[in-house]
């Protein structure tokens, strides 16, 4: 077992803190440094808005935690007064982020008798790791998307549709940094194999690379669902989209299969906010539920009513969303290009590709075949290999 002391250094509240959630459970927690943490009753809930809830967990209640509260509040309303968006504004808040953090372990002391490790996530660790590697810190990368071949994805899908327009890639001093970072890292932790084949494919090296999948646990056990013995019109199937609603999760092949099952007893619902210039004629359907964003807590609801969900992801880095859906005991339909939960034929379906034929096939198999949607949810769970004490060891394995 690794004597490791870990600093996590976490801009947003991703994957509900579970990197530095399963180091503090291990013990190896030194410090988790973010940008806005807020308990409950603080006084910055009101200023911080409706994600206020989701920057704080109660595991980490009386972890070591430096937050950035005041300074990053007073950036993201300056930021929305000058109506900065886009990359300037990203790249901006992640410069300031790292800026912070190199302030805060700058008065950090080395832990002694074991190893000091920073763990930053991409897009935003470079200025920390040159600050870690002068102290003779190791360095650990969470990469958290696949990387410049997922760009080239996007890329196509927006020219493919004619709104190419409505783009705009990363500049290339984006890449820049990301490959520095990739450089000063010791070791880069990927979510799923597709991220890793797409960090092989720019050339990194495979031996710095290690694929340790998202950590989840379910809030609570979920009882059996109900199906009916035949879909109808009084009871159609359920399908549950939930997501950014963008070309990169597969929303335009996902209409185009809607489309061919017009017929059917089906019912969407698209939870997420919607990135994408919907037509008309799929927001007026009464059968197609458009809910928007909705609060993490919000989201228990959507689970609870679907059927199945449905991933057609084009490229993701793993998905946490699939776990989610597990935990309720939720089958899923998803690409093959993202992490690997689903298991084809045992607790979802996996398409073959990401075409609205694939997909309209999938669902008209369950859809004709309730039983099978009762036996795969049946078989449906957060596999133990997901869990933070699984994960944890993974993870404190990569630093000896």
């Amino acid at each position: 077992m690794s004597s490791a002391k870990w600093v996590c250094c976490q801009l947003g509240g991703r994957e509900h803190y579970a990197i530095p959630r399963l180091h503090h459970r291990g013990g190896h927690l030194a410090r988790l440094i973010t940008d806005l943490w807020i308990p409950p009753g603080s006084l910055l809930r009101p200023l911080a808005g409706a994600g206020a809830a989701s920057r704080f967990h109660p595991e980490l209640a009386d972890a070591p935690v430096s937050a950035s509260n005041w300074e990053s509040l007073v950036f993201e309303l300056s930021a929305k007064a000058r109506r900065r968006g886009g990359w300037d504004l990203m790249m901006a808040r992640n410069e300031r982020f790292q800026a912070y953090t190199v302030r805060v372990l700058s008065g950090l002391r080395k832990p002694s008798g074991g190893s000091g490790v920073v763990m930053a996530y991409s897009y935003a660790a470079r200025d920390i790791f040159r600050w870690a590697r002068r102290q003779g810190w190791r360095t650990v990368l969470a990469q958290i998307d696949p990387g410049p071949p997922e760009q080239r994805i996007l890329q196509k899908l927006h020219q493919a549709s004619g709104l190419s327009h409505a783009w705009q890639p990363p500049p290339d001093v984006y890449w820049q940094g990301w490959r520095e970072e990739c450089e000063l890292a010791d070791r880069i932790v990927v979510n799923s194999r597709w991220s890793e084949h797409a960090l092989l494919e720019e050339g990194i090296a495979g031996s710095k690379i290690s694929c340790i999948p998202l950590a989840y646990e379910a809030a609570r056990a979920p009882s059996q669902r109900s199906y009916p013995e035949q879909f109808s019109h009084d009871r159609p199937m359920r399908v549950l989209f939930l997501g950014q609603v963008n070309l990169r999760k597969g929303i335009g092949p996902l209409l185009e299969a809607i489309d061919k099952l017009r017929d059917e007893p089906i019912e969407f619902t698209f939870v997420g906010p919607v990135q994408f210039e919907i037509p008309q004629d799929f927001r007026l359907q009464p059968r197609i539920k458009w809910i928007g964003h909705v609060p993490h807590g919000e989201t228990a609801r959507h689970y609870e009513y679907a059927d199945l969900m449905i991933f057609p992801t084009f490229s993701d880095g793993f998905g946490l969303t699939q776990l989610e859906a597990q935990g309720w005991r939720l089958p899923i339909i998803a690409s093959r290009s993202c992490g690997d939960v689903v298991q084809d034929g045992r607790n979802g379906l996996l398409l073959p590709e990401v075409s609205a034929d694939a997909i309209a096939s999938a669902l008209t198999k369950l859809l004709r075949q309730p039983a099978e949607l009762r036996r795969m949810s049946n078989a449906s769970s957060v596999d133990a290999q997901f869990s933070l004490d699984s994960v944890g060891k993974r993870w404190n394995e990569l630093i000896d």
